[in-house]
């Protein structure tokens, strides 16, 4: 029944992506015209096509009318993030074994309410190669890994937070409630220089 909702959904936004999003943006999904540059590192227009179609599967989140162009905005948005980011992580050589992406896709699923099956069934409807979906999985541990790297030493947790954080959540133990702590310093460490790295940034918008 779940399967049956997801496909039925997923077709609906098939036909809601051709009328509203291709049209809106005024390419096809074989068009790699430059959309951005970045420090002179390419997003292509088929880039945030397949982004976009991805976002929206993983989400849930429908197009519509109203919220077209903020959708695509966000997209572009996302796609030059993580093109800094990568800069960022091939400076620093950091890499992602195939047991490290195979425990961040469990969890993906695990939190998930489709599977990996349906998924690629999903993506094949939209002419989305499971590849980008593996891509985008691997850019994200590669981010928390040069992160954790560079800032984990740095930050701490105090007896008084960690109380705090077990008197609000009665069932987590102490370790989980200090992850949670920690997770939030680095999670500031991480916007911290995402915002660096996009005001230092050469960005074209074409």
């Amino acid at each position: 029944m779940l399967k049956t909702k997801i496909l039925i959904k997923t077709l609906l936004i098939i036909l809601i992506f051709q009328s509203l999003v291709l049209n809106a943006i005024a390419f096809n999904t074989n068009d790699h015209r430059i959309a951005v540059l970045v420090n002179d590192q390419l997003i292509t227009s088929y880039d945030v096509v397949q982004r976009m179609k991805l976002s929206v599967i993983l989400s849930g989140i429908e197009i519509t009318a109203e919220n077209n162009n903020q959708i695509i905005n966000s997209v572009v948005d996302e796609l030059v993030k993580e093109n800094l980011k990568n800069q960022k992580i091939n400076e620093y050589d950091i890499s992602v074994s195939e047991e490290e992406y195979l425990n961040q896709e469990l969890r993906f699923y695990q939190n998930s309410q489709i599977n990996k099956e349906d998924l690629i069934e999903i993506f094949e409807l939209n002419d989305i190669k499971y590849s980008e979906f593996k891509k985008y999985l691997i850019n994200d541990i590669s981010w928390q890994k040069l992160i954790s790297g560079m800032y984990y030493r740095l930050t701490s947790a105090s007896e008084i937070e960690i109380e705090e954080i077990i008197m609000n959540n009665p069932n987590i133990s102490k370790k989980t409630a200090r992850d949670i702590i920690v997770q939030k310093q680095l999670d500031l460490k991480s916007n911290k220089m995402i915002r660096d790295l996009f005001n230092e940034a050469t960005i074209e918008y074409k």
